[in-house]
């Protein structure tokens, strides 16, 4: 069995899996969603005293599987610094001790292989990742062999829902409540911009219409005097031209490319509007949709695990003592590997 640990950022969270079967036999995970939701957004220094607090707690029900375990595997990028840094810890400490490998895992691969954790789905992919802090469209033909088609030239669409309803005064997380609030919206009463409408450019961008919203929010008096009506229709405005971006900028790759399987993954793929408008677009070019079960579209340790069944059976081990936290973003550009 292998053993996975992700903290990239507000989700502590600890699976095991059988490396045989590829089957998920435990998996726990402590959002800090409460604590941070006072601040409107994760405080990340609060996230993390508070991994490392949780993750021991959560391991401490792992321990019967401890003599099985053969491998630890664990996300070293991208993500916070200081989140990133409790697991890494936690992993080099269990890898050392149980003298077994270890294998560092990239977040976005693990929200790729998120679509493996319940049923095997066919490569070669086109894949749609939109999470809190990314948005990009991948070619994933194997394993060793995931490319970035296009990424975001600013903010992520997660953190777009989240920074709206911030605006808005509703609370974090942002993406529920924004969904949420748009199903008793008019989502056609603010006429909100779609970004980058008129550019070939393959790429997204959501700072503008973000500012839209703040335009928006400033022209009904405030956060504080919107009703919550307004609130409504505005939400379902936003969530609209967001997926009008995202449909216009994927169709350009859906002409260019030939792979008939798509898959959409990420924390900010659960919203069921964005859903249902790739399900529609996808039966206009002939191409499958593939999605990922609701609990498993945001961070966790599950998809952590299931890459590391295939990085196991490559022998993609590093030494604990060599293990990096990388936190930036530049490895988004260009190859995943």
């Amino acid at each position: 069995m292998i053993l996975s640990i992700e903290s990239s950022c507000d989700d502590s969270s600890i699976a095991i899996t059988e490396i045989a079967t590829r089957k998920l036999l435990y998996h726990k995970k402590i959002s800090q969603e409460t604590e941070h939701a006072c601040y409107g957004g994760v405080v990340p220094e609060l996230a993390s005293r508070l991994h490392a607090v949780a993750l021991p707690r959560i391991l401490e029900e792992t321990k019967p599987y401890f003599n099985q375990l053969k491998a630890v595997a664990v996300t070293n990028q991208p993500g916070l610094g200081v989140t990133l840094l409790e697991g890494i810890a936690m992993a080099k400490t269990l890898a050392v001790l149980l003298d077994i490998p270890l294998i560092p895992v990239h977040h976005l691969k693990g929200h790729i292989y998120s679509l493996f954790i319940e049923k095997e789905t066919k490569l070669p992919l086109l894949i749609l990742l939109i999470s809190g802090g990314h948005t990009m469209v991948l070619r994933v033909e194997n394993f060793e062999k995931m490319e970035i088609l296009a990424t975001s030239m600013d903010d992520s669409v997660g953190e777009s829902f989240d920074k709206t309803a911030k605006m808005m005064g509703l609370g974090y997380p942002g993406g529920p409540i924004i969904e949420q609030l748009a199903q008793k919206g008019d989502e056609n009463r603010f006429d909100l911009p779609v970004p980058l409408r008129n550019s070939k450019l393959i790429a997204f961008s959501l700072s503008g219409l973000k500012n839209a919203v703040r335009l928006a929010v400033e022209s009904l008096g405030g956060a504080e005097k919107m009703s919550r009506q307004d609130k409504c229709d505005l939400a379902a405005s936003f969530q609209k031209a967001v997926k009008l971006h995202l449909l216009q900028k994927s169709k350009k790759i859906f002409k260019a490319e030939p792979i008939k399987d798509f898959a959409i993954v990420g924390g900010a793929s659960a919203n069921l509007y964005i859903r249902s408008a790739y399900e529609k677009l996808c039966g206009e070019f002939g191409k499958t949709l593939h999605t990922v079960p609701l609990q498993y579209c945001s961070d966790n340790a599950a998809m952590i695990g299931r890459y590391a069944i295939d990085a196991y059976q490559r022998k993609q081990f590093i030494d604990p003592n060599e293990i990096n936290i990388v936190s930036t973003k530049k490895q988004q550009a260009g190859m995943l590997l």
